[in-house]
């Protein structure tokens, strides 16, 4: 990858273009903090070359919603599921209006 295709991804919410300390100050947060979400698979970061976790934009929001919980006194692994459930139902309300509007008006049969 030459440097203008990766100046392009900047945009690419799942380009991981931030190092853990980068994220850590973008996010108000420890690196342990990445390390703990990282281990109850909320977010699994991308690794460099050289093994150091990167992460991308679309990460950094789900950590950053998970940190909201965490701060309110929510238990980290609680707070992990609570953004994976969030997560999921979030995908199944957007499946569901893509089958509406593909679906088109019903007309039910006319009784007889």
């Amino acid at each position: 990858m030459t440097a203008d295709d990766s100046f392009g991804r900047l945009d690419d919410d799942d380009y991981p273009a931030y190092t853990m300390g980068r994220a850590a100050d973008m996010l108000g947060t420890t690196q342990s903090f990445l390390r703990a979400i990282g281990e109850a698979r909320l977010i699994t970061p991308l690794r460099s070359e050289g093994g150091h976790r990167r992460y991308s934009r679309y990460q950094l929001r789900i950590a950053a919603r998970a940190r909201e919980l965490v701060d309110q006194g929510t238990p980290i692994e609680a707070a992990c599921r609570i953004v994976i459930l969030e997560d999921q139902l979030e995908e199944a309300q957007r499946i569901n209006a893509e089958h509406r509007r593909t679906a088109g008006p019903s007309n039910p049969p006319a009784a007889v």
